[in-house]
């Protein structure tokens, strides 16, 4: 009983796999959505220069594409919700930095998939500062 408890904790959410939290995701409550898809969104970037450091560039593109989708769910969940705009837009920004970071560290013809996932998490991050000083700001 307690196991099944620890095990649905979102603070032990980084022992679960990546199959596991995408599992979670689809049945999450819309509170639940936002840090379950950055969780997904953070273990692809890392995921991600790991592969590229490897050279498995066709898995590496696969995750940038998760990245930018699972941080889209999050962007959209939180503007929802209305919860945790702030960190949010502190992980998207943080991702797009990592992102560029592996950008600098891979052959410029990857630059491409990097730069447009970055431009992606850069518009999810814009979105959330607009909702929160913009003019239809509370």
């Amino acid at each position: 009983m307690i196991a099944v408890a620890i095990a649905s904790c979102p603070a032990f959410s980084s022992q679960a796999s990546l199959e596991d939290l995408k599992a979670r995701l689809q049945n999450a409550r819309l509170d639940e959505r936002a840090g379950i898809s950055l969780e997904i969104a953070e273990r692809q970037v890392g995921a991600a220069d790991k592969l590229y450091k490897e050279g498995k560039v066709d898995e590496a593109e696969t995750a940038i594409k998760d990245v930018v989708a699972y941080a889209g769910q999050a962007g959209d969940a939180t503007a929802q919700t209305g919860h945790r705009i702030k960190s949010t837009e502190i992980a998207m920004r943080k991702m797009a930095h990592r992102l560029n970071d592996v950008k600098r560290s891979v052959p410029y013809e990857n630059h491409e998939t990097l730069q447009t996932a970055i431009d992606s998490l850069e518009k999810i991050r814009t979105d959330l500062l607009n909702k929160m000083f913009g003019k239809n700001a509370k």
